[in-house]
């Protein structure tokens, strides 16, 4: 059973400090202190109102390629859930203290890590000048030859419900209220190595637009209910039109 979800964000080595800096001022939360070696800073939500803290759910990782995204699902028996991944068909990789890497059929990368009593999700983030918006979701982008294969993948991993998008190339899973990230299948229109970027629930996307402009990030295109968007350390990400709190 997966008890908690991280949004792992990797830049490139040369420019992980200006997006940490970019993706705490957008997601309301702080840089911890350099970890694994100086690779890894896991953003800390900030204090709601002062009163109570959440439990992180982003990591920025530097990396020595351009960078991307992926998932790390946090488990009470990582040598059981990893095995268990195996059999579904993904490639095992390297073993960390306490946690594995992993690739599913389609060649999209995760991690399982140990579950650390995590439960409470942060917040949804808002304030003078920035519009309501959660970072809460992943999209994995993937070639359409590997579409269907990778759908049942991980519907069978997780064990979440896979429910078909508004737009046909799309699939949610979704998971239970309390995991702060979630899942989305996008088929693409070409063939090409998998990948995945985040998304941000932002209901009104012209004002996330321009406060993301604000905080340095550059405008892509628009999309039916998505804007894409580029950070400044060259990651794309999607704001999407949906309901923070929900999801939906």
């Amino acid at each position: 059973m997966i008890r908690w979800t991280y949004a792992c964000i990797d830049r490139p080595t040369a420019l992980v400090g200006p997006a940490t800096d970019f993706w705490t001022t957008v997601t309301g939360t702080h840089a911890s202190a350099p970890w694994g070696a100086g690779r890894f800073t896991t953003l800390l939500p900030d204090a709601a109102g002062g009163a109570g803290t959440a439990d992180a759910c982003l990591v920025v990782q530097a990396v020595g390629g351009p960078g991307g995204a992926h998932p790390d699902l946090a488990v009470e028996d990582v040598p059981a859930f990893t095995a268990r991944a195996a059999r579904l068909g993904a490639a095992v990789g390297p073993h960390g203290p306490g946690s594995t890497v992993l690739r599913s059929p389609g060649g999209q990368p995760f991690c399982v890590v140990p579950w650390r009593g995590q439960q409470d999700r942060p917040p949804v983030h808002g304030g003078p000048g920035c519009p309501e918006s959660r970072l809460d979701q992943l999209c994995l982008d993937v070639a359409p030859a590997s579409f269907e294969a990778e759908v049942v993948f991980w519907t069978a991993l997780t064990g979440w419900d896979a429910t078909p998008g508004e737009h046909p190339e799309f699939v949610a899973l979704r998971p239970r209220p309390d995991l702060p990230v979630h899942l989305l299948l996008q088929r693409l229109t070409e063939a090409r190595p998998a990948s995945a970027h985040l998304d941000i629930a932002c209901p009104d996307l012209g004002a996330g637009r321009a406060w993301h402009e604000r905080c340095g990030a550059s405008f892509v295109r628009d999309g039916p209910a998505w804007t894409v968007m580029r950070d400044p350390a060259g990651g794309v990400y999607c704001l999407t039109r949906r309901a923070p709190e929900t999801g939906r």
